[in-house]
């Protein structure tokens, strides 16, 4: 029995440590657009041949090589005064691109549109526009994005949180990048700023399911909707290919727009893609402890924690952080030195994925060393969240649950 728990934390920390090293490559791809993508980025030799033959039967959106191409900056805003100033001077000083830098002010309490307003004073390319009343069914981000959209005036419609700070060079590589393999969604991950120790703990466990978890090489290959991922912070996409996908009005009562916006677009039929943000964008997504686990509990049932799939990924969350600390204490208390040799190397596995992403993604060394208790705290977390729906509760956010 022993030597079988050694085993099976072995099998269950060796997978998606594999996979991480394996999907790491690939999610870094960004920095190779210029280079063989397809070495970096598998999968992609179909898509850039479908690419190709579709640019011989369409007028490409940059047309004008002398000047730059013009990209839309969509940022919906619900009390954002503390940070909206930061976000829009960082989306101004956008590289090599012509921005128009759109913001939706969803009913604030507080100084939102005012500060929005000195900027369009002082800048034309900045726009108010006050969100219309939230209809029955409707997400309040979800009726943002698709207002800001009708708004747009470019061909290229880049949606943002409030939070996110973009880097000069941001826009045009996703631009470049998405011109070369023709997906009609782009997502990239932004760097993930942590202050508080839940944070450090629980933020980086989105990179580490997203990498442990998801086949990128079939994710780029394949159109499944079912292999859909993205990060709801940073979204670039093509206008005919949202309108295609049926606009947010297609994920309308959804609060997880990560995920069910490119599954929408991959369900209409058009490719998305993930790509790594680290050195594109910043965003702090909660403050404090209170926040990270509202924000955890507001959209899990869409995600991990509904019925179909929280059984198995308690198994293989657990299965990869507690288990092996489970089966090294029972090899060292029968003293089985086969079964203390590799229950050692699973708890040495069980950490690689999150060690890895905090030197190459910049995450916390402290959330690294603590991943067996975030990991055990997250897993809560999502049974919580499930008991939640299943009373038919819901975590308010921004003083709203759904559409109230």
């Amino acid at each position: 029995m022993t030597l079988f728990l050694a085993i099976a934390a072995l099998v269950l920390t060796s997978f998606p440590a594999a996979m991480f090293v394996a999907n790491l490559r690939l999610f870094q791809c960004l920095g190779t657009i210029n280079t063989n993508i397809n070495r970096w980025c598998p999968g992609f030799s179909r898509i850039l041949s479908r690419a190709h033959r579709r640019q011989a039967e369409r007028q490409p959106i940059l047309t004008d090589a002398s000047s730059p191409p013009s990209v839309s900056v969509l940022i919906p805003a619900r009390d954002e005064a503390s940070g909206i100033a930061d976000c829009l001077r960082a989306a101004l000083s956008s590289e090599n691109v012509a921005v128009e830098a759109i913001v939706l002010d969803d009913d604030s309490s507080d100084a939102t549109a005012e500060i929005v307003t000195e900027f369009a004073q002082r800048d034309q390319r900045v726009r108010l526009i006050h969100g219309k009343p939230l209809p029955s069914g409707w997400n309040g981000k979800q009726h943002a994005c698709w207002q800001l959209a009708g708004a747009a005036t470019s061909e290229r419609l880049v949606f943002i949180d409030a939070d996110v700070r973009l880097a000069p060079g941001a826009l045009w590589r996703l631009m470049q990048y998405q011109d070369q393999t023709d997906v009609g969604l782009l997502s990239a991950f932004p760097h993930q700023i942590t202050g508080t120790w839940l944070e450090k703990w629980l933020i980086p466990m989105m990179h580490f399911i997203l990498l442990c978890y998801l086949p990128f090489a079939r994710m780029r290959s394949h159109g499944d909707a079912s292999l859909a991922a993205g990060c709801g912070q940073l979204f670039l996409s093509t206008r005919d290919a949202y309108r295609k996908a049926g606009t947010h009005e297609a994920i309308k009562p959804s609060r997880h727009d990560g995920v069910k916006l490119p599954r929408a677009y991959r369900s209409a039929g058009i490719m998305t893609d993930v790509v790594d943000g680290t050195e594109l964008a910043d965003c702090r997504m909660y403050r404090g402890a209170a926040e990270v686990v509202r924000g955890v509990l507001k959209n899990a049932i869409e995600g991990i924690a509904n019925p179909r799939l929280i059984v198995v990924f308690t198994v293989l969350l657990l299965g990869c952080s507690v288990l092996p600390l489970v089966a090294l204490a029972v090899s060292v208390a029968e003293r089985n030195p086969v079964a203390i040799t590799i229950s050692t190397l699973a708890v040495v596995l069980a950490h690689v994925p999150r060690f890895i992403a905090a030197a190459r993604l910049r995450q916390s060394w402290f959330g690294a060393l603590c991943h067996v208790p975030a990991t055990m705290t997250f897993v809560v977390l999502q049974w919580i969240a499930l008991a939640n729906h299943l009373a038919g509760r819901q975590v308010a956010w921004r003083g709203r649950t759904e559409s109230t």
